[in-house]
Order: structure tokens, then C-alpha cells, then sequence
């Protein structure tokens, strides 16, 4: 069975697609394992590091996106014609064992799932509103995966930097999940923030048949590539260190890359695009990291 791997941080900009991609290309790559990247970010900037546009269009235009799966989620006595296996890209970026359900740009609509909830908690006789709201949460991404995820070695779920409710059932869906962050303030707060949010939501499903079991892998700082603030960045990363355990905060630190940016524009990974600069290294040296963790 697949390990289901959840990449959030509250905070945006600090490197959590670029960690989600380039981590499940080395994986796939250099240590031939079967990888899944699931983008549940409307922004699809793991989608696009993985596919141009032209062929994101496409996947869009015949509905091969995790919307169509999560509308069938919503409406399991549809007649639909496509199941999960249908909707997943190949190989993509030309590795084999790395393959991509893209992401949306509209994945699903929240007013209308509010509703359908709140029509199923009036017909129930036994559950209230937040019942059936904690079930669809915890059940929805998790039920999704579950027809493929004994396919691969590790799904790698690439979550929105906020707490909406994929990012929600993703976490919940996972075995793990790694907090990516810049070592900042503002990045600081946003992995107090998650982890607190993650408190409530065990609380809110510990009574849940199917009961949140995710942990934190570790956490990865993503530097700047300005050496005058070595010292800050140090003193920062101490901060942390006093919150988390040591076995909880990776070794491998990835530094900022131009070259790294400049992969986007081949919708290609760094590691595959530029496997020689000090960005691509430090992602190859982080895979083997966290597969000794897992």
C-alpha cells in the first residue's frame, strides 16, 4: 500500500510546490519508485511545473482533472464515464513512474457542497450538520486515491496554503505530511497555525471510524540565496528547533535557485531541467533523507 505524503504550510511563497515536484521526480527518477502527484491547489502550479499549458488545456477540455472526481464524489448516482485511473497523465516531464492528476482552477463550488451537506443532515435522523460535514471532510480525498493507491510507493499531495476544505481532506487522507518553510516570521506562524488547526481537526474526528492518523514527516526550510542573513536564518531555525524534535526537522536544506525558476518556463522540475546546480543537488540529497524517514 502507498504512503500518502501531504506537502502545507499556512503561509505562501515558501517553496511548497517546488518541494512537492522536485522531491517525487527524484523519487521516481533516481530511486525508481512509483510516484503520484495530486495537485489540490486552484493556483495548479504543481500541474504546471509537470505539463505545459497547451496540455493542461487539454486535460481540462476532456475532464481529466481532480474537479471531475471530486464533482463524483458529490454525485456518487451520476452516471460519470471516467474513473481515477482514467484521469491520471503518465510519465510526465518524461520520467517514467512519475505520473499527475492535475489540478483546477475550479475544483468544486463551496456554496453548493454546503448545501447538499446541509439537505443530507435534514433528511438523517441520527447525524447533525457537522456530522455529515466531518464525514465528507474526512472521506472525500482519501476515497478518492483509494481505487490506485496501492499503485505507488508514494502519492505526494501538493496542498493549498490555506485551510479550505481540500487541504482539510487532504491532510486527513495522508499517512504523513511535510511542512516546507522559509526560515522568517511570517513562515514560523504558519506552521504554528497548521499545527494547531491540525489539534482541532483530530479532536473534531476523534470519533471517526476512520480516524486521522497523519504525522509530521519534518519540517524542510527552503533558504534565500542572500549569505548576509546566515546568522538570522540560524537563529530562526533554533527557534523551531525548541517546538520540534530533532528527528522532526530535516538535515537537508534547499537554497534559493535561480535556475530553479527557470524550470518553470520548461514546465520541467529543476532536477531533470538543470541536475547540476546546487538546487537539483539539494533535492536529490533531501529524497534520500526522507526515504529514510518513511
Amino acid at each position: 500500500m502507498g504512503l500518502i505524503i501531504a506537502t502545507i504550510n499556512m503561509k505562501g511563497g515558501v517553496g511548497k510546490t517546488t518541494l512537492s515536484v522536485n522531491l517525487a521526480t527524484c523519487l521516481a527518477k533516481f530511486h525508481q519508485k512509483r510516484v503520484l502527484v495530486v495537485d489540490l491547489d486552484t493556483q495548479i502550479s504543481a500541474t504546471l511545473s509537470l505539463v505545459s499549458p497547451q496540455d493542461f488545456a487539454r486535460i481540462r477540455r476532456e475532464k481529466m482533472t481532480i474537479s471531475y472526481l471530486v464533482a463524483k464524489s458529490l454525485k456518487p448516482n451520476h452516471r460519470y464515464k471516467f474513473t481515477i485511473p482514467d484521469t491520471i497523465t503518465k510519465s510526465v516531464a518524461g520520467v517514467s513512474g512519475l505520473d499527475l492528476l492535475s489540478g483546477d482552477i475550479d475544483i468544486y463550488d463551496e456554496y453548493w457542497v454546503s448545501e447538499k451537506l446541509h439537505q443530507e443532515a435534514l433528511l438523517g435522523s441520527k447525524s447533525d450538520f457537522m456530522d455529515i460535514w466531518n464525514g465528507f471532510e474526512g472521506s472525500l480525498i482519501r476515497d478518492i486515491l483509494a481505487p490506485i493507491v496501492d499503485d505507488y510507493d508514494f502519492i505526494i499531495l501538493d496542498c493549498a496554503p490555506s485551510y479550505n476544505l481540500l487541504t482539510r481532506s487532504g491532510i486527513m487522507a495522508s499517512n504523513y505530511y511535510i511542512m516546507p518553510a522559509r526560515p522568517e516570521p511570517l513562515s514560523l506562524v504558519g506552521m504554528q497555525l497548521l499545527e494547531r488547526r491540525i489539534t482541532t481537526m483530530r479532536e473534531a474526528h476523534e470519533q471517526d471510524e476512520h480516524k486521522m492518523l497523519s504525522q509530521l514527516l519534518g519540517v524542510v526550510f527552503v533558504l534565500s540565496g542572500n549569505t548576509m542573513f546566515n546568522r538570522y536564518y540560524d537563529q530562526v531555525i533554533q527557534r523551531v528547533a525548541q517546538d520540534f524534535k530533532p528527528e522532526k526537522i530535516f538535515q537537508t536544506r534547499i537554497p534559493m535557485d535561480v535556475n530553479v525558476a527557470r524550470s518553470i518556463d520548461t514546465f520541467t522540475p529543476v532536477v531533470i531541467d538543470n541536475p547540476g546546480t546546487a538546487g537539483s543537488k539539494a533535492f536529490m540529497k533531501l529524497a534520500q533523507e526522507f526515504l529514510q524517514k518513511v
